[in-house]
């Protein structure tokens, strides 16, 4: 019998990271998981101004997790419906669990999913959590976030450095939860891995307080976890007593990281989070 060939496992190396700020709860919730074949990033930063934001993050990071466990081979079979559909899955588990549990309100959360698989990295969002594609030390792609500061920047009425400290910078035009029909989700195009690609999905409180220059470095530093962590701090740091709850994880795509090899689909959620009761 001849030699066979032995298929690769996905290699990358991931980091997650949370600061409450100077907030009261937190409210930001974060994971990622993997089979040998695929990798799956997820953040959700549940809305303050909505009861419960943090449910509704759990619920939608949650979504994610269990969809991915249920994953029949290592690979999604359609990546943009799978995306698509658990997002929109999300959203509607929020609304039956506050009808469930008759919370007196709809809790909303911004959500931000990454699929790394077959050379190919595909994006979706909803709300203004970002998703950046770091490379070379630049941002090679960003999301265009769901807010009323971006379309006023997109009108030319303020700059993009003006949206970071705008009054109406959490002012979002969409969400999971919160209002039934406010809600879509918005999918990039797949954009192809170069190897050392590094992928970063962060809440407002990581990215409104930084600059891309500082971001990008991630991309390039030997201690990516280290630097997260800085950034973290720095984050919370420039926003004093005002600081939100930051929260980011990041994946470098790399030949020369951690081959990581499973026989069933591995979940790994910040803190280990549980699920809300009766979800």
């Amino acid at each position: 019998m001849g030699n066979k060939k032995t298929r690769e496992k996905m290699k990358f190396a991931v980091h997650q990271a949370n600061h409450i700020g100077g907030r009261k709860y937190n409210q930001d919730r974060v994971g990622y998981a993997y089979t040998n074949d695929a990798l799956l990033l997820v953040l959700a930063d549940g809305m303050g101004g909505h009861l419960h934001g943090e449910i509704a993050a759990q619920i939608a990071v949650h979504t994610f997790m269990r969809a991915f466990a249920r994953l029949e081979h290592s690979r999604v079979k359609e990546p943009e419906v799978f995306l698509r559909a658990t997002m929109r899955a999300g959203h509607d588990a929020i609304f039956d669990y506050a009808r469930a549990e008759s919370l007196g309100g709809n809790p909303g959360t911004t959500c931000v999913a990454a699929l790394v698989q077959d050379g190919q990295i595909w994006c979706a969002h909803a709300g203004d959590s970002r998703f950046y594609l770091l490379r070379e030390n630049k941002v090679a792609a960003v999301t265009r976030d769901h807010s009323v500061v971006q379309q006023w920047a997109d009108w030319g009425i303020i700059s993009a450095d003006e949206m970071k400290t705008h009054p109406d910078r959490n002012k979002i035009t969409n969400c999971l939860g919160g209002v039934e029909d406010m809600f879509y989700v918005d999918v990039a195009q797949p954009a192809a891995v170069q190897s050392g690609d590094t992928v970063l999905l962060c809440s407002d409180g990581f990215w409104s307080p930084l600059t891309d220059e500082e971001m990008a470095k991630l991309s390039s530093v030997p201690a990516m976890s280290q630097r997260l962590d800085e950034l973290i701090e720095m984050a919370v740091y420039r926003e004093g007593a005002r600081a939100d709850n930051t929260t980011a994880v990041v994946a470098r795509l790399r030949d020369s990281e951690e081959e990581h090899g499973t026989k069933i689909p591995v979940c790994v959620m910040l803190d280990e989070q549980p699920a809300p009761k009766n979800f």
